[in-house]
């Protein structure tokens, strides 16, 4: 029978063998196999530092970029700076893709796995407000009107961000077990005098062909919480068609309607009906969709009623039957609801990006290092966005993860601007943790995918 003190000597000896055992499960679930020279774990230390060195400098970029922001497909100055940098550490480079766009290839020592990282280049036709010493004072000539360029959705912290990540990379590519692609994209914002653009472009130009990665990762900046890595598994960003309808009546005067088929009557119904598009045909718990209309155009005058009067909306939806669903129903209603009025309708729509759908298996693969990046209580799996991204056409190809980070300081008062705002602006101290993060996830998918 054992003593008080012989007990407490078993509880201290029972005690050190689960800490053991502990330190080991967490050693464990981070190592992978491979012949890195160094453990990921004092990988991951490493690129933390560099993370720190470099922030000074992403954030120049990061003004620098701001201050001359370019629209979609002219993004010169942006490319070849990126382009020199790749270039300055050592990266196989390539430039003119997509129009615009570059890639640069990082090798480790070793044939591997690839890990492709992707940041797009782009500004917007707005004429900034914010007030930043670095502010945009760029102009361009849009549909014949002169307007301002404004980085309004955050591509100048992508851009840069992504050239810290090259640059901590490079630092580190002796002990990388594969290749890291660098994907800096043209256009996503849209242009639409050609028939593609941005990343289905380079796509289309085999952008993921040589080398083919085993997976891709993206991010946007996001007025949330500094700090916080929002993502989902599954779709975090919806499709995007828009929709042309053009309803052709017989016009006359307004004080004699029953001369006339009035177009204007028909487009009203046509608008109500497009309500239940949503409503009464989609299986919401599948996922979310939106069917609105933002502009009608008819007529041009009070007592003339038009022959013709044309409907612009959008649709977005979370997956692609929901999404095909739609386009059938609302051409049935469209021409169903011309023909009862004894008008005709002529639909068109553009399919323009996929939905953006996360690979689960990648997401819950990479959650651990993400949370070592930021915290795990800044980690948010956050709801799905009825906004729209063509990084869909790099996950449609390979394995995905896009995710959101918080440009939001915690201490801020009053409104948040959102993105495509005028007076749209980031905290600069996410930019640290924008390259840590992709950095961190970059080196943990090497090491996963070269089990």
């Amino acid at each position: 029978m054992f003593g008080f003190k012989a007990c407490a000597v078993l509880k201290t000896i029972m005690k050190g063998l689960v800490f053991l055992f502990t330190i080991n499960i967490l050693v464990m679930s981070i190592q992978t196999t491979g012949s890195a020279q160094q453990s990921p774990a004092e990988l991951l230390n490493k690129i933390d530092r560099l993370s720190k060195e470099i922030e000074a400098q992403v954030i120049e970029w990061r003004r620098d970029f701001h201050q001359h922001p370019e629209l979609s497909n002219q993004e010169y100055r942006t490319a070849g700076i990126v382009a020199d940098h790749l270039r300055g550490l050592g990266m196989i480079v390539q430039t003119g893709i997509a129009k615009t766009g570059v890639t640069g290839i990082l090798k480790g020592p070793e044939d591997g796995p690839v890990i492709a990282l992707r940041a797009d280049m782009d500004a917007l036709p707005i004429t900034e407000e914010t007030g930043l010493p670095f502010a945009s004072t760029v102009t361009a000539t849009v549909n014949g009107e002169t307007v301002g360029v404004m980085h309004a959705c955050g591509h100048d912290v992508h851009t840069s961000s992504l050239m810290g990540v090259a640059t901590v990379l490079s630092s580190v590519r002796d002990q990388l077990p594969g290749t890291v692609l660098f994907i800096f994209q043209p256009a996503e914002e849209g242009a639409f005098e050609y028939d593609i653009w941005g990343a289905r472009q380079m796509v289309a130009e085999g952008v993921l062909e040589d080398p083919r990665p085993d997976a891709i990762f993206g991010m946007h900046v996001w007025p949330i919480t500094t700090g916080t890595i929002g993502y989902t598994t599954g779709a975090i960003m919806a499709s995007v068609d828009n929709f042309s309808i053009k309803v052709f009546g017989k016009g006359g005067h307004a004080a004699a309607p029953w001369q006339t088929t009035d177009p204007v009557i028909v487009a009203a119904q046509i608008v109500t009906g497009l309500q239940t598009l949503v409503s009464r045909n989609a299986e919401l718990t599948k996922g979310a969709a939106v069917v609105s209309v933002g502009s009608i155009c008819g007529g041009t005058r009070h007592n003339i009623i038009p022959d013709e009067v044309e409907l612009l909306g959008t649709i977005r939806t979370h997956n692609e039957e929901t999404r095909q669903l739609i386009h059938e129903r609302l051409n049935e209603l469209v021409t169903n609801t011309a023909d009862a009025y004894g008008a005709s309708a002529e639909v068109t729509i553009d399919r323009l990006y996929p939905a953006v759908i996360n690979n689960a298996n990648l997401v819950n693969d990479m959650l651990p290092v993400i949370m070592h990046s930021t915290g795990r209580e800044n980690v948010k799996e956050m709801d799905p966005l009825m906004i729209a991204e063509d990084f869909a056409y790099y996950a449609n190809e390979i394995p995905g993860m896009f995710y959101t980070l918080g440009i939001i300081p915690p201490d801020h008062t009053g409104p948040v601007e959102p993105i495509h705002s005028p007076r749209f602006d980031v905290d600069e101290s996410a930019i640290k943790i924008s390259v840590r993060t992709m950095s961190y996830l970059a080196v943990e998918a090497l090491f996963r995918f070269s089990k």
